[in-house]
């Protein structure tokens, strides 16, 4: 097994092809081993191969399981090739999960141009390229499944992530539409929207007062949560999961009736920035 790790506990699947983006951390990086304790095969690939290198002599990943590759998901002809490396060397691609993401807090009055397209570039523009090249491997076989990750922040918008939001809104609606394009071809597509994730992208939101509504919850998801909803998605193959629920409905809500937010949102934000202060006397005393 993998380091870092747990044991899976939703029921194994078949030996699958899954090329995973955004390996080299976060989400990414628990999956990668999450799915070879699995028993699949794994392209694992990140903006950088040094990196993946690093992070794959550190995890433990087998080299006969998990290929690392290079991919700028923002290059869609990076991702052709992407895919072209799957099939030539694994001989099949199974299971496509768009993971890799980008986020910066702050006010859209503050905000560079250059963010705007980070956030579009990134999130958006790097899942609908990868689905767009998977689902043109898929379609000739009737066969496969493509894993778009979303946020809960793609159902309700949520101030001082604007940008974030906006991009996470798109996926969102780009793969519930692909799903029903796809599903005519028998090959599936499955959105994530989880809640915040303890991973770097969340350290990173600590300081901003913009991002108080991330750290409003009850608690902070484990990667392995979001592990673990993957693969129950890869056997029971639904249009979405929302996790955790009780957040899930909150955001369904507001989305239904954005005149409630201004309501909710100073409550949920004064929530928020205790949760944050917390945080920062939590590293301050380490």
């Amino acid at each position: 097994m993998a380091r870092g790790t747990t044991k899976s506990k939703a029921k194994q699947q078949p030996s699958s092809v899954c090329l995973v983006t955004g390996c080299a951390s976060g989400i990414g990086r628990h999956l990668v081993g999450v799915l070879v304790e699995q028993g699949h095969r794994v392209v694992a690939t990140d903006l950088t191969l040094a990196a993946l290198k690093g992070v794959a002599k550190a995890e433990g990943w087998p080299e006969e399981r998990v290929l690392l590759k290079s991919l700028d998901v923002r290059d869609s002809e990076a991702w052709d090739r992407a895919i072209e490396f799957t099939l030539s060397r694994c001989g099949a691609l199974d299971v496509l999960l768009n993971v890799a993401g980008y986020l910066k807090p702050g006010y859209i009055h503050d905000t560079e141009a250059i963010e705007v397209h980070k956030h579009i570039d990134v999130n958006t523009k790097g899942v609908i390229f990868g689905t767009r090249a998977a689902a043109r491997a898929m379609v000739p076989k009737r066969h496969g499944q493509i894993v778009n990750i979303a946020s809960l922040a793609a159902i309700a918008p949520v101030p001082g992530l604007c940008l974030y939001s906006a991009s996470k809104f798109a996926v969102r609606g780009f793969s519930l539409a692909v799903a029903q394009e796809l599903a005519r071809h028998d090959v599936a597509v499955t959105t994530v929207c989880p809640d915040a994730v303890q991973t770097p992208m969340l350290d990173l939101q600590v300081d901003y007062e913009e991002a108080a509504l991330t750290f409003s919850g009850d608690r902070v998801l484990t990667v392995d949560d979001v592990a673990q909803a993957i693969l129950r998605a890869l056997e029971e193959k639904p249009m979405e999961v929302l996790i955790p629920m009780g957040r899930a409905s909150l955001a369904k809500v507001v989305s239904a009736f954005p005149q409630i937010a201004g309501r909710v949102q100073p409550l949920l934000a004064r929530k928020g920035i205790a949760s944050q202060k917390k945080v920062k006397r939590g590293r301050r005393s380490a």
